[in-house]
């Protein structure tokens, strides 16, 4: 009996130690909300020139785990995205949708213009990945700026 009370503990703290392990590269809402407030803060302290280089850099500290964040201003433009940085290229993104059909970039405009900050989701691929998932990403308005940050989870599971 003791040798099976053993075995099962150690099945279980081999299973939490797995799904903690799996987690450490997943972001979390909180560290989305946190970095968008860093994002806005690097704009409104280093310039929009400079906030852009560190945004868009894919290396740098607003690119962790399986998240990113991006920066665009209020007529949908991307000004900087780490991860695909050619959406910069195009003059605005608010044709652009899901494969659901939803003008997610509409959304995130009209977030950040009427209430300042909220969640949006939709359907977009993970990093390094063509098929999409369902995120959700924090619209962040920056302070006194025509501009604002966003970043997001990948809900793993769920699609609607």
């Amino acid at each position: 009996m003791r040798s099976l009370r053993t075995a099962v503990a150690a099945c279980l703290v081999l299973c939490f130690a797995a799904a903690a392990w799996a987690q450490v590269g997943v972001a979390t809402r909180e560290e989305c909300v946190m970095k968008c407030h860093e994002a806005a803060a690097l704009i409104n302290s280093k310039g929009l020139d400079e906030a852009v280089k560190i945004i868009g850099d894919p290396h740098g500290p607003f690119v962790w785990k399986d998240s990113y964040v991006f920066l665009m201003d209020l007529n949908g433009k991307m000004l900087a995205h780490p991860v695909q940085p050619e959406l910069t290229e195009r003059e605005h993104l608010l044709l652009m949708t899901d494969p659901k059909d939803k003008a997610l970039f509409v959304h995130f405009v009209n977030v950040a213009r009427k209430v300042g900050h909220g969640w949006v989701d939709y359907m977009w691929p993970k990093p390094g990945e063509s098929t999409p998932s369902k995120k959700l990403t924090y619209i962040y308005r920056v302070p006194g700026k025509e501009l604002f940050v966003g970043a997001g989870v990948y809900e793993a599971g769920m699609m609607y």
